[in-house]
């Protein structure tokens, strides 16, 4: 098999969503690993609501789209936005896997 050059792939658009409470406590939930995938054989995985961003969806919509998908939350209020798009690399174990294997990391 020919190795995967992460540099031609693209990066998938997401969001990413910190809930905070009325104390200020972080929503952080704990990921389900299926049987077989990506993830596969992971344990204790650790994050905050994120996912993709559907083609002709606007971020915001996606967000909120998002928040309700992985937590069941509908009454949030939008506090605040990062000031630009934030890219991150898949670790290089990674690539190829992850992700379906489309993209290189995401934004």
């Amino acid at each position: 098999m020919k190795p995967i050059d992460f540099h031609n792939l693209p990066y998938r658009p997401c969001v990413g969503i910190m809930v905070l409470n009325a104390a200020g406590h972080v929503w952080v939930g704990r990921r389900l690993v299926e049987d077989q995938g990506e993830m596969e054989g992971a344990t204790a995985l650790w994050q905050m609501p994120q996912g993709g961003i559907d083609e002709g969806e606007e971020p915001l919509e996606a967000a909120r789209r998002e928040l309700y998908e992985e937590t069941g939350i509908r009454s949030a209020e939008l506090l605040g936005e990062s000031e630009g798009w934030i890219d991150y690399d898949l670790p290089p174990a990674l690539v190829g896997i992850a992700l379906k294997g489309r993209y290189r990391g995401q934004t």
